[in-house]
């Protein structure tokens, strides 16, 4: 990712809490995954669907929105699993986690509309088991740090936090 995306990520979500949705996408023992270029401390960061909340319209309506745009798929929104909140740097995110099941479309990899010409989204595709194990855990998002297996995504409750100072 250039410098430039970079700033733009940083002009578009820096020096203020964003509230993200996310989906958790499990289908024959794999997770589907996005990556996203520049994000994470190691180039990239693979990380479930989903984008920022808009105002005026509720969770279920965004995070169906955000996956027909990165995924083409359309989705059923079931229960909330956790809460996670990322804070590095300048960057500070709430993201709320729902459990989802396909419903429709067909899997290809979208946009960031919020991005326009410098596109993080580079590649999706499903983890299973070893895809997990052999991507280095800084390329993961946190919520893969303790887990070994993406069905266990589905046992994770309550609030977590992740704070990296270091970008200060």
């Amino acid at each position: 990712m250039s410098e430039k995306a970079k700033e733009g990520i940083n002009q578009l979500f820096g020096g203020k809490i964003r509230v993200r949705v996310g989906g958790i996408l499990i289908e024959s023992g794999k997770i589907l995954l996005l990556k996203h270029e520049g994000v994470g401390s190691n180039k990239y960061l693979w990380s479930p669907p989903g984008g920022g909340l808009e105002f005026g319209t509720d969770a279920e309506i965004n995070l169906k929105r955000e996956f027909l745009e990165e995924t083409g798929l359309e989705i059923e929104v079931n229960q909330l699993l956790f809460v996670n909140e990322f804070i590095n740097g300048n960057i500070h995110a709430v993201e709320l986690f729902f459990k989802v099941k396909r419903k429709g479309g067909s899997l290809v990899l979208g946009t960031d509309p919020e991005m326009k010409q410098n596109q993080i989204l580079s590649d999706l595709r499903f983890f299973d088991q070893n895809s997990l194990r052999n991507e280095q855990k800084n390329r993961l998002h946190n919520m893969f740090h303790t887990i070994n297996k993406p069905e266990e995504v589905l046992n994770l409750t309550g609030y977590f936090k992740f704070v990296n100072n270091s970008l200060k």
